[in-house]
């Protein structure tokens, strides 16, 4: 059979086969994900002018939109690329082109149908919705949504609209507000997908016949538009402002802001929606924040780097079953690997399965993935499990003579090629390792609370390691779906030793009689996402009290933060610190009144930026790229401000 004439283009292959079927599929050169650039738009121009052409004189009775990747189909646009692109007298032509460009997809004769698999993002998403039909695998790799709030914007390439029209205003303002990750059957719930298969290599065959028999997705139903039309849409878009401003504020993320006036205007008409996007989306992406947060995104997607290649954990064993030993523990489990616990007998054990009971119950879907993860997770008060682990983890209280015996009998234990590791806060690994017959085994794992929020592990290299057990501690961090930042052993690390003095400082405030809640209210008000007294119960007194000392900071005997600790209330888990606490959360007060709550933020902040700049002078972090994002990672300091550093670069901290 002729093929038709078609453009050169280094993003996309197009073959026509006997039936007439054109097989379109994107593969973006030298990536490991499809993303959307503006090379891969204008090409995907030129090939749009030939599919009218061909479907005009009946050479062509449809396309099918596939992608060449095991990784997904179009992971959204090339992030690469916004800053070029926030230029105003760029980024307003590019928009409407793209918008152009999509409706005139959407405008062929002939059933342009989408093949779904892997992830389905942003400009991605988009571009699907612009087709006729979509077809997506029904399995766990699958993820469908609009991460752009993520990324200080919302989908600009007529996400807003044809997202609306598909699930209704409710639902998919929803998911561009959240930024949420869909599988595929959720987004088949959401008229956003039409069609599951169970496989990949089915995706073929059902779009061969949605082209034939000329299948068209259908709009969502009256009900759910409903909610978008007359006075019910300012309702609608008042309470999503409201539940919005629980999470963030305004002059913080305008993004999400932004898309709801957007909605509040538009929302009864989608293709009025797509023409408003640019207008709002502009500001945006040029903004500071968002900005801000691509740096962000640049500094975690670096890190995945770091992990040596080649490198499989199947088995993990930790020590000690405490809050932090049992809560790794029952992350590893919950991300597939077999792992033993170790403390003293089962009964200081259970309450960790318990907890790990629960951390399954509420991130898995089925039953039966909750079972085997339970299963995944055994006591083991021997030690049995030592010898079989690729990756021992030493979790215990933060005594120095105590890690030392412990790992002074690990040592013959250890399989070959074993992470010998210590989730120590504070100590310096040197001084761990003083008695190893092979201290270059041992590396730090420094895991943050609460384990299942906080995606930072510090992996600590002491003057001992080399870059082969740092690299396998990283793989180690990334393969668990943690994001690892190399930290050189000293004092408290990176995060902990940026943190102390911004909490004392706090608490001293508190002890000399100023408001907790008036200071928690500050910091929130800066942009973190929890205040400094809250912080410190949530660590855990008697932890703050151990890194403070270790780390030089005096705690005077007959101060309230002492004789808290003395009498046993160490914040939330054990329900009163500086706080009472009540199903996890702090029983606050009223708040006092204060003319600049973001001022006194940026002053309660003032110790922590400070001590940035000395461990990135001292070189316990390479650079400032790597110290702000650890800081972000790990103490949730806020991203819109990209990091202590760049917050003070930019005259905010």
């Amino acid at each position: 059979m002729i093929q038709p004439q078609m453009p050169e283009t280094k993003h996309w292959s197009f073959r026509r086969d006997v039936e007439n079927l054109g097989w379109l599929t994107i593969n973006t050169p030298g990536a490991p994900v499809n993303t959307l650039s503006r090379e891969a738009i204008m090409e995907l121009e030129t090939l749009v002018e030939r599919f009218e052409d061909l479907a005009s004189s009946h050479e062509l009775v449809g396309v099918i939109l596939l992608s060449g990747k095991d990784s997904g189909f179009i992971a959204g646009a090339d992030v690469s690329e916004f800053d070029a692109m926030s230029d105003f007298s760029v980024l307003p032509e590019a928009l409407k082109r793209t918008h152009a460009l999509f409706a005139r997809i959407e405008a062929l004769k002939i059933p342009v149908v989408a093949g779904i698999h892997g992830f389905c993002l942003g400009g991605g998403l988009e571009l699907a919705l612009a087709c006729h039909y979509r077809i997506a695998v029904n399995n766990d790799k699958t993820r469908i949504g609009f991460p752009e709030v993520n990324l200080g914007i919302f989908p600009g390439f007529g996400g807003t609209g044809r997202s609306i029209r598909q699930a209704g205003p409710v639902d998919a303002m929803q998911i561009m507000l959240t930024g949420k990750m869909l599988r595929a059957g959720a987004a088949r719930g959401m008229n956003l997908v039409d069609k599951l298969v169970r496989h990949r290599d089915m995706l073929a065959w059902e779009a061969r016949k949605a082209v034939l028999g000329k299948r068209k997705s259908r709009e969502a139903a009256l009900v759910k538009k409903v909610m978008g039309m007359g006075p019910a849409r300012s309702y609608v878009a008042n309470k999503m402002r409201e539940q919005t401003a629980k999470k963030v504020r305004r002059e913080h993320y305008p993004a999400p802001y932004a898309l709801i006036d957007l909605f509040e205007a538009h929302g009864n008409d989608w293709r009025a929606m797509i023409r408003g996007e640019t207008e709002r989306f502009v500001p945006l992406m040029g903004s500071e924040t968002a900005t801000n947060l691509r740096r962000v995104f640049f500094a975690s997607e670096s890190l995945k780097k770091l992990g040596a290649k080649g490198a499989k954990f199947a088995r993990v064993h930790v020590i000690g079953a405490g809050v932090m030993g049992g809560d790794i523990a029952a992350w590893c489990a919950l991300k597939g690997m077999s792992v033993t616990l170790q403390d003293l007998d089962v009964e200081r054990i259970q309450p960790a399965l318990d907890r790990g009971k629960k951390l399954f119950k509420k991130r898995l879907r089925k039953k039966f993935e909750v079972d085997a993860a339970e299963l995944r997770l055994e006591a083991d008060p021997t030690g049995k499990g030592i010898s079989r682990a690729d990756v021992i983890i030493e979790a215990v209280v933060e005594k120095l003579e105590v890690k030392q015996s412990i790992f002074g009998g690990l040592e013959d234990k250890l399989k070959p090629g074993a992470i010998l590791a210590t989730n120590t806060s504070s100590i310096e690994l040197e001084r761990i390792a003083e008695h190893l017959k092979q201290p270059e085994r041992l590396i730090g794992l420094h895991f943050f609370n609460p384990v299942a929020q906080l995606p930072l592990v510090e992996v600590i290299r002491s003057t001992f390691n080399t870059d082969a057990e740092i690299g396998k501690g990283a793989a180690f961090a990334l393969a668990i779906g943690k994001s690892p930042v190399v930290v050189k052993s000293a004092p408290g690390f990176l995060v902990n030793r940026v943190l102390m003095p911004y909490m004392l400082g706090a608490v001293q405030r508190v002890e000399a009689g100023e408001s907790k809640e008036l200071l928690d209210a500050a910091a929130v008000a800066f942009g973190m996402p929890m205040g400094p007294i809250e912080l410190m119960d949530t660590v855990g007194l008697d932890v703050g009290k151990s890194v403070a000392t270790e780390l030089g900071h005096a705690i005077p005997v007959e101060s309230k933060f002492a004789t808290l600790v003395k009498d046993g209330k160490l914040g939330r888990k054990s329900g009163e610190g500086f706080y009472k606490w009540v199903d996890g959360k702090a029983q606050k007060g009223e708040t006092p009144d204060h003319a600049d709550l973001a001022g006194l933020g940026r002053e309660l902040v003032k110790p922590l930026v400070d001590m940035t700049e000395v461990v990135v002078g001292e070189g316990v972090v390479p650079n400032a790229d790597l110290a702000d994002i650890g800081v972000i990672l790990g103490t949730g300091f806020a991203p819109f401000r990209g990091g202590p550093l760049r917050a003070r670069q930019n005259g905010k901290a």
